[in-house]
């Protein structure tokens, strides 16, 4: 009988010693698992809000479409992490997008359960009983005009007459989805824990001005309750276009090249050797033996444009080696990159400095953005000697 009861005793420490106090997120299994060792350890209060933690890292915390994609990107985030680090972890994501969630205050977002295997109980503050979504948008904010920089959004929860419903303690996953003729331009999300909810405060600094149509936008605002998913849009919406968000001057790149006549090339002799390139950024690195360009390097450089504002930018990054134009779906970027240039008008072309490996280039011309916005650029281009044809390796605007 002593032998049974220690050899109990003994199984009973081994099963204990083999819980885990941290995750695993070796895969789903694991990461379920150990979470349950976790919680399995903690009071019942504890529990409560470590679930509530969990949930606001995977909803809040992460970047991924659908409930399987999110807890595996949950996994990766939490991984090897021990409750007190994913409070902590929480309590940073809850403050970060305004959420009134706090891992040491009560409970407060009803039942929660990331693995979405747990059916509604009558008790679920998330099932909340509505008819349909209201969406209040009001214009917020004063640009020093009198013309808003944002809208607030306020959704409410109603009844069959429209009133809204009264409900408090719950976790409710909100969405704003924001658009404009058609294409998506942002998403965001929130908790709704009672119809008092402050909503989302969409600052039109947030938006790329580039994507805006007419300078109005559709919103769409979603709230999940445990039994359904409420959804309501507002169209044409009106935003204030001076304070959309607009990138930095673009480099150049354009539709439409337009060469001014009056265009002043210099004669100097493109084949001098120079004592101290005018680029910094010049590539200076010689070759053992390298072939001897035949063309002048500004030849080079008019192409580029030429190619850039015919919309031919594929021929014009093959004309570059420069490493911090990165890839081609980033150098022709329509918003950030040569794709948003509408014209480029050339004043001047002036091979600078050139020898057998490197070679500089000064270029005067004014681009124009398509939002129509023009600007006057002085850019020093830097060539480099690749088997014999100049690429343009470094580009500087100046002053």
């Amino acid at each position: 009988m002593k032998k049974f009861s220690f050899l109990l005793v003994f199984s009973l420490l081994l099963f204990t010693a083999c819980k885990k106090d941290h995750v695993d997120a070796t895969n789903t299994k694991t990461l379920q698992s150990s979470i349950n060792d976790m919680t399995a350890s903690l009071s019942t209060i504890k529990q409560i809000k470590f679930n509530e933690a969990l949930y606001i890292l995977k909803t809040f915390g992460v970047e991924a479409d659908g409930d399987v994609e999110e807890l595996k990107a949950l996994g990766k985030l939490i991984d090897g992490k021990k409750v007190p680090e994913i409070l902590t972890m929480a309590d940073e994501v809850a403050q970060k997008n305004g959420i009134e969630w706090a891992s040491t205050s009560p409970p407060s977002l009803g039942e929660m359960n990331i693995f979405g295997d747990d059916k509604a109980k009558e008790t679920d503050a998330n099932d909340v009983k509505a008819s349909s979504l209201s969406i209040i948008a009001n214009p917020s904010g004063d640009d020093g005009t009198g013309a808003p920089t944002a809208i607030q959004i306020v959704p409410r929860l109603v009844d069959a007459s429209g009133k809204p419903v009264s409900f408090t303690g719950a976790g409710l996953e909100a969405t704003l989805e924001v658009f404009s003729n058609g294409v998506k331009l942002s998403t965001a999300k929130n908790l709704m824990q009672d119809n008092n909810f402050k909503g989302f405060n969409l600052k039109f600094s947030s938006i790329p001005a580039a994507k805006v149509v007419d300078n109005k936008i559709d919103i769409t605002v979603s709230v999940k309750t445990t039994a359904k998913t409420f959804k309501m849009s507002k169209i044409g919406l009106d935003v204030n276009p001076s304070a959309l968000k607009v990138p930095a001057p673009p480099k150049p790149d354009s539709t439409t090249v337009t060469q001014d006549p009056n265009a002043v090339i210099d004669p100097n002799n493109p084949t001098a050797n120079p004592t101290n390139p005018t680029d910094p950024n010049a590539t200076t690195t010689t070759p053992t033996a390298p072939k001897q360009p035949v063309a002048d390097p500004k030849n080079t450089v008019s192409k580029f444009l030429s190619n850039v504002s015919s919309q031919n930018l594929k021929a014009a990054y093959d004309n570059s080696s420069n490493p911090s134009w990165g890839s081609y779906e980033s150098f022709s970027n329509p918003t950030s990159g040569f794709g948003s240039v509408k014209n480029v008008s050339i004043k001047n072309i002036t091979t600078n400095a050139s020898n057998a490996s490197g070679a500089s280039v000064n270029a005067t011309y004014d681009v124009t953005d398509k939002n129509g916005k023009t600007t006057s650029l002085k850019v020093t281009f830097g060539l480099k000697n690749v088997n014999g044809d100049w690429k343009i390796s470094s580009y500087k605007i100046n002053p």
